[in-house]
């Protein structure tokens, strides 16, 4: 990925009379590529948390109650409760399953 040295916008590539050529859309800046160049760079994806609750120790400190989970069918579990609508709606709930092999995360929204 090139960026163009004058607005520092992206770079893009396009076939110019048998050459390469990367071209700026937003100035007039042109980078003829001479020579072929090839690399390969793998890339590897970070690990992120995408629990928006805070995690495994904000799960566990939620309340527990009797419902059953739609993936194991276990009887209990964790609830957390957020205003997410407007607020004359109700709080939305949000489940997520007490067997922490299945963890399995639920609502009671309808959409």
């Amino acid at each position: 990925m090139l960026f163009c040295p004058l607005c520092s916008n992206i770079l893009l590539v396009a076939p110019d009379q048998g050459q390469t050529r990367f071209f700026c859309q937003t100035c007039p800046y042109v980078f003829y590529v001479k020579n072929k160049v090839m690399s390969k760079i793998v890339l590897t994806r970070k690990q992120v948390d995408s629990d928006v609750f805070g995690g495994d120790e904000a799960w566990h400190q939620a309340e527990q109650v009797e419902a059953e989970c739609p993936f194991c069918k276990h009887k209990r579990a964790y609830i957390i409760k957020i205003q997410v609508n407007p607020l004359d709606q109700p709080k939305s709930s949000y489940y997520r399953c007490t067997v922490d092999k299945c963890a399995y995360q639920w609502s009671d929204t309808k959409r």
